[in-house]
């Protein structure tokens, strides 16, 4: 493929047709006549050898490759537009620009609120939008990275991307403070006999197979896709949920709970700030790198409140 000869504006086109699947409301989105991307339609369908947009009765229905392009479209413009928004300088005083992140609640809670007021002060003009990390980022994570600023996410879980350590915390548990059979320590028996509430994703694998390689298969009573939610459903029941120090921290005030060290030695959790390669020179965001690395580094410095 010589993209030399490719008019990237038709990305733009297919990404509007193949959403609106409407010629007319397309040329609308993009700001083309109709017969301007009537004529788009026709040069993309010569350059895929397919309809793209098949007419069935009276509107237009995606061909199977149209549907397959669908996505692979909407992450090509993203990357498009990153890569020719980048600059070579940035004063975060006077710019105004939006950085996507995605992150768990526990990352949003712990640290995107530490950023988040940082950049208040230091840069008015700049918004961040936090994303929850969808269920996919293990199995595709160039093609979510492709698309956002960053990923806030533990080392241990992906790899081959650039990143910048943030912070450390550790692994606790929680039970309900007036637990029936639990005093002021868990044993590894408690582990295997209690109920549990776990997080339902698995990028928390590295403290998932630390159990498993210590013989402790949990048995999951309820199972939740928020980290926020585990004290809520511990409290005034049996049960017992495995949770970062930092968060247990904040959230002990709000449910009837009790924090208590691992029977074991926890692997470390390490933080980290993950992204694309194609961000890497651009000057607002190594200024977001360097901003966040500076509020990691602020929290576990010496005086700095730690976790549990």
């Amino acid at each position: 493929m010589n993209l030399a000869r490719l008019d990237l504006n038709l990305v733009v086109a297919l990404r509007a047709l193949l959403e609106e699947r409407n010629v007319t409301h397309a040329g609308q989105r993009v700001g083309l006549s109709q017969p301007a991307m009537s004529a788009a339609l026709a040069r993309l369908r010569r350059h895929f050898d397919d309809e793209l947009l098949a007419r069935v009765g009276g509107h237009y229905e995606l061909t199977a490759l149209g549907q397959v392009l669908l996505d692979r479209t909407s992450t090509a413009y993203d990357v498009l537009e990153r890569l020719f928004a980048s600059q070579a300088d940035f004063d975060p005083a006077e710019e105004s620009r939006e950085f996507k992140l995605v992150a768990s609640d526990y990352a949003v809670s712990v640290f995107g609120a530490e950023l988040a007021r940082a950049v208040h002060k230091e840069a008015p003009g700049i918004r961040l939008r936090f994303l929850q990390t969808p269920p996919t980022v293990v199995d595709d994570t160039g093609t979510l990275l492709s698309a956002v600023d960053g990923l806030f996410m533990p080392h241990g879980v992906i790899s081959d991307f650039p990143a910048t350590d943030l912070y450390e915390d550790r692994w606790v548990f929680l039970v309900a403070d007036d637990h029936p059979s639990v005093g002021d320590r868990l044993t590894r028996q408690d582990l295997a006999r209690l109920p549990w509430v776990t997080y339902q994703r698995t990028y928390d694998a590295p403290a998932v197979r630390q159990l498993g390689m210590l013989g402790v298969e949990p048995r999951a009573e309820v199972s939740v896709d928020s980290f926020q939610l585990l004290p809520l459903m511990v409290a005034g029941t049996r049960r017992i949920a495995l949770i970062q120090a930092r968060l247990a921290r904040l959230l002990a005030p709000i449910a009837a709970i009790r924090v208590l060290e691992p029977p074991y030695e926890a692997v470390p959790l390490r933080e980290a700030m993950w992204w694309h390669p194609v961000h890497t020179h651009d000057a607002g965001h190594i200024w977001l790198r360097e901003t966040a690395a500076r509020i990691g580094a602020g929290m576990t410095a010496p005086g700095a409140t730690s976790p549990l």
